[in-house]
């Protein structure tokens, strides 16, 4: 099994794990334990009209900061607060990076990392792409941290140079915390009074639920 890590596009057309650490992976992964489906949008308006046609909970963020009139923001810690059927939520980058998928695409990071890596090894073929969502096109070391976690469990297989830094880089668990949290990212969300998002998001394989996004909607991998 070839395991390849990349930045925002993904190089492989058979399974790809996205990952948006800080913090849209998260809130994913924690708002399945509330919510049957997930459908993520691009943009504002979209979202707005998605959450009034489906009668379903609003969430996301512009820089950080929740959206004015959503009913929360991209926030895995407030998002444990809601539930439904159906969670419309839109991101600045993971909502964005998952449209652009053309393979079968998972959703991953430090929360769920063991189990993620273990789905996408049971649904692969021959090649499993780490995707970092970064920030605006920019690499982001948290992303970067989170696939490592993830990759971690995916040793035993071919890894690309890139791949086996990741791993390397995410072996000291305090080290990982201390980069996370003095990252530009997460000083962004400590300065929005986000700061728990930021302890949630560096918390190790607390969930077995692994997204799958199909079709424009993410749902539970059963």
């Amino acid at each position: 099994m070839k395991i390849s890590l990349s930045l925002e596009n993904s190089n492989s057309k058979d399974v790809t794990i996205m990952v948006d650490a800080l913090r849209a992976s998260t809130t994913m992964i924690t708002a399945l334990e509330n919510f049957q489906t997930i459908i993520p949008v691009k943009n504002i308006e979209d979202a707005e009209k998605l959450a009034s046609k489906y009668c379903a909970v609003l969430a996301g963020e512009r820089g950080g900061a929740a959206v004015k009139g959503f009913d929360t923001g991209n926030s895995p810690v407030e998002i444990q607060n809601f539930k439904g059927e159906i969670l419309v939520l839109t991101t600045t980058n993971g909502t964005r990076i998952l449209e652009g998928l053309k393979s079968k695409a998972l959703v991953g990071s430090f929360v769920n990392a063991e189990s993620v890596a273990k789905k996408a090894l049971d649904i692969a073929e021959n090649h499993i792409d780490v995707v970092m969502a970064g920030v605006n096109g920019r690499f982001a070391i948290e992303d970067f941290l989170g696939a490592g976690a993830i990759i971690s469990n995916l040793q035993d297989h071919a890894l690309d140079e890139m791949a086996l830094a990741s791993v390397m880089a995410s072996q000291n668990k305090n080290w990982v915390n201390i980069a996370v949290k003095t990252s530009k990212s997460a000083q962004g969300l400590y300065e929005l009074g986000l700061g728990d998002d930021v302890d949630f998001c560096l918390k190790y394989n607390i969930y077995d639920t692994v997204p799958m996004y199909k079709n424009g909607k993410i749902k539970r991998n059963l």
